[in-house]
């Protein structure tokens, strides 16, 4: 029987974590079950904006989602696909960034130039984000209530 290793030991001992990410926080960057994402143990310095970011909740889940605002104390965190942000995220909860994706075969990284045009145009447009996320939630609910789920 293999062991079963955390994330932070796997950061711990290679440097590097590589997996496919579970959860829709992070769509249309990042797909379920599809793209395998790379992410580094983090160093010493503070997190940037934008930087994509594994960090643990004191609940102990694992959450990757992207530095909206970086604050003297802390960071204000959001999923590129959460209509809501997550305050309180310090230093000592952040276990690595992502610096690359590999999505259908191809590496991504994160200084690629259409992948740092693709975090300012969604990030910097967080409000209207979350009015077309809330918009097209909202619609689907109408249209399961009106036509039922299909199958």
């Amino acid at each position: 029987m293999s062991k079963k290793y955390t994330f932070e030991e796997i950061l711990q001992k290679d440097g590097k974590l590589i997996y496919k990410n579970k959860g829709t926080s992070m769509l249309p960057l990042i797909r379920e079950d599809r793209d395998l994402i790379i992410i580094e143990k983090k160093s010493g310095s503070r997190c940037k904006k934008y930087d994509v970011v594994l960090y643990r909740r004191k609940s102990g889940e694992y959450v990757l989602h992207r530095i909206l605002r970086v604050r003297k104390d802390d960071y204000v965190t959001a999923g590129d696909h959460c209509t809501y942000k997550e305050y309180g995220i310090t230093d000592g909860n952040i276990l690595g960034v992502l610096t690359a994706v590999v999505r259908d075969g191809k590496t991504v990284k994160t200084t690629d130039k259409m992948y740092l045009l693709y975090t300012h145009l969604w990030c910097d447009f967080y409000y209207f984000r979350v009015l077309l996320l809330k918009s097209k939630a909202f619609c689907s609910k109408i249209k399961h209530k009106l036509f039922g789920k299909r199958s």
